[in-house]
C-alpha cells in the first residue's frame, strides 16, 4: 500500500500542474490584486474615511486579502522550483497559516457584509441603533481572533516532509499518515463545516431577503438603480463562494472524510488546483467594494471620469497643436 501511496506523491509533486499552471496562476493574480487592494486600502483610510460599519467591514476583508497577496510570492517560488520548500519548517508554518486564516477571515468579513447590508435594507430604522463603527470594529476584532486562533495548530505542527525519491521538501504537500488520520481529519472537517458551510447559509438568507425586499418597494429610478446594484453584489458574493470557496472546502472536506475507509492522494492533488483557482477571490472583491459602498464608487467614478477628461483634454490639445502647425505651414507655403 505504501508504495503506491508514494507513486501517487511522486505523480502530482513532479506534475506540470503543480509546478507549471499553480505558479503562473498565483502568479497573474499577484499582479493584477495587490495595486488593486493597496489602493482600495488607500481610498477607505485617505479619502472616503471610515466612516461607516460596511466601510470597516470592506476595509478589514482588503487587508485580509493584501496579507494573504503578499505571501504569494513564497508559494510561487516554491510551485516553480519543483515544490522544494528551501528557507525552513518556520516560514512553511507561517505561510501555511496565513493561506487558511486569510481565506476563512475572508468568508466571515464577506458574510459580515451581507448581514450588514441585510439588516440596513431590511429593518433600515430599529438596525440604526445597532449599526455603528464600533460593534463594527469588534465584530472584525473577533473574526481576526477567531480565524488566527483557528490556524494556531498549523503553526505547532510540523509541515515540511523530505521526499529522498524527488531530492525535495514539500511545504503542507506531504504530511504524516498518522496525523491525517487522526488530528488532521477532525480538524479540517470541523474547520470547514463551521466557517464555510455555516457563513455560506446565512449569507445566501441575508441576500435572497435583500433581494425580496427591494422587489417590493416601490419602482421608482433610484430604487430600480438599487436594486440592479444589489443584485450585482449578490451574483458577486454567491460566485466568489461558489467558484472560489465552495469547490476547495467541499474537496478539503472529502478528502479528509476518505481517511476513514483509506488513504488517496488524488483529491488533495484536485484541492490544490481549486485552492489555487480559489485565490482570483482576491481579484473580484475591490469589485464588492465597489457596488457595497456608495462612497467608494463615487470616488472611484469620479476619479475614473477626472482620468478619463485629462486624457480627452490632452488628445483635444495634441490635435488641435498639430492643426495649427499643419495651418501656419499651409499659409507659409
Amino acid at each position: 500500500m505504501w508504495e503506491n501511496i508514494a507513486h501517487d506523491i511522486n505523480f502530482y509533486l513532479s506534475s506540470p500542474w503543480l509546478t507549471k499552471f499553480v505558479p503562473s496562476f498565483y502568479t497573474v493574480v499577484f499582479i493584477v490584486a495587490l495595486p488593486l487592494h493597496f489602493m482600495a486600502i488607500l481610498i477607505f483610510v485617505l479619502k472616503i474615511r471610515i466612516k461607516t460599519p460596511a466601510i470597516v467591514y470592506m476595509l478589514n476583508l482588503a487587508t485580509a486579502d493584501l496579507l494573504f497577496v503578499t505571501m504569494l510570492p513564497f508559494n510561487i517560488v516554491y510551485r516553480f522550483s519543483g515544490n522544494n520548500w528551501q528557507i525552513g519548517d518556520g516560514m512553511c508554518r507561517i505561510v501555511t497559516a496565513t493561506f487558511y486564516c486569510n481565506m476563512y477571515c475572508s468568508i466571515l468579513l464577506m458574510m459580515s457584509i451581507s448581514v450588514d447590508k441585510y439588516m440596513a435594507v431590511v429593518f433600515p430604522i430599529r438596525s440604526l441603533t445597532w449599526r455603528s463603527k464600533r460593534r463594527a470594529w469588534l465584530v472584525c476584532g473577533f473574526i481576526w481572533l477567531v480565524s488566527m486562533a483557528g490556524t494556531v495548530p498549523l503553526l505547532l505542527y510540523k509541515q515540511t516532509d523530505n521526499i529522498e525519491s524527488l531530492n525535495i521538501t514539500t511545504c503542507h504537500d506531504v504530511l504524516e499518515l498518522e496525523d491525517q488520520q487522526n488530528f488532521y481529519m477532525y480538524y479540517f472537517t470541523t474547520f470547514s463545516s463551521f466557517f464555510f458551510l455555516l457563513p455560506l447559509f446565512i449569507t445566501v438568507f441575508c441576500y435572497s431577503e435583500i433581494v425580496r425586499t427591494l422587489s417590493k418597494s416601490s419602482k421608482n429610478i433610484k430604487c430600480s438603480s438599487r436594486k440592479r446594484r444589489t443584485i450585482i453584489l449578490t451574483i458577486l458574493v454567491l460566485s466568489v463562494f461558489v467558484i472560489c470557496f465552495a469547490p476547495t472546502n467541499i474537496i478539503l472536506l472529502m478528502h479528509y472524510l476518505g481517511f476513514r475507509h483509506g488513504h488517496s492522494d488524488s483529491l488533495y492533488f484536485t484541492y490544490i488546483c481549486c485552492a489555487c483557482i480559489s485565490s482570483i477571490s482576491n481579484c473580484l472583491d475591490p469589485l464588492i467594494y465597489y457596488y457595497a459602498s456608495s462612497m467608494f464608487r463615487n470616488y472611484v467614478n469620479s476619479l475614473l471620469c477626472s482620468k478619463t477628461c485629462d486624457l480627452k483634454r490632452s488628445i483635444f490639445q495634441n490635435a488641435f497643436e498639430i492643426e495649427m502647425v499643419l495651418h501656419g505651414t499651409y499659409l507659409n507655403n
